[in-house]
């Protein structure tokens, strides 16, 4: 079967490697919630946590790491840590909508060498252009990573048919604006250098998956 080509029930299922990354986020946030409220006796378990598994640019600098391992694995427990519920609850719903997508094209294996490539370009994207010491967490990243790699499906589809490229260029405009709204409402607060980062990176990777699934001649 072409791996271009859903099969007729694909598009109501969710991808079960999405699935497990969603497990795996929303166990972490409401274990981390129940020690916020003071249900789980451990204190600053959060803090904690964000200390030991977020993304610390420092850490490749001159900062001394909790262990020695942190520096390098930080670059993906980032991505399954969240500031809060309504962080996570956003995060969750994008990565089952654009999930689907991404396994339908790519199948579970192209969905998670999108997703994990995304997390690490996202890093590298807050490393290189982020200037704050602050720590960055959550799995944006990746999920630009992922609608990165639907956009860059979505060019050589259009591209080969000989389509007009105009709605593949205004999706990336609005994500681009999207940003700049977002980083003004929040603050500043927002790590829109993650979102580059993860959005270059699953768009790169993707091209690369489709180079290899082309038929030869």
């Amino acid at each position: 079967m072409d791996p271009q080509t859903p099969t007729p029930s694909s598009g109501l299922r969710v991808s079960p490697a999405a699935l497990c990354i969603l497990v795996i986020c929303v166990a972490v946030e409401l274990t981390l919630q129940l020690a916020d409220l003071g249900l789980l006796d451990i204190r600053r378990l959060r803090l904690r946590c964000y200390e030991y598994g977020g993304f610390w640019p420092g850490l490749l600098d001159d900062w001394r790491p909790n262990y020695a391992a942190q520096p390098w694995l930080m670059f993906l427990t980032y991505g399954f840590l969240h500031t809060g519920l309504a962080h996570l609850v956003v995060n969750m719903i994008t990565l089952v909508s654009l999930g689907r997508g991404v396994s339908q094209r790519g199948g579970e294996r192209g969905f998670l060498i999108v997703y994990v490539g995304s997390i690490l370009g996202g890093a590298l994207g807050y490393l290189f252009l982020a200037s704050s010491p602050q720590p960055m967490v959550g799995a944006s990243g990746a999920l630009f990573g992922l609608a990165g790699a639907l956009l860059a499906w979505e060019f050589l589809d259009r591209r080969r048919a000989r389509e007009r490229l105009t709605p593949v260029y205004a999706l990336v405009a609005l994500l681009a604006v999207l940003n700049v709204v977002l980083w003004w409402a929040m603050g500043g607060q927002m790590a829109w250098q993650t979102h580059l980062g993860g959005g270059l990176a699953g768009g790169a990777i993707a091209l690369i998956l489709a180079r290899k699934e082309a038929p030869s001649d």
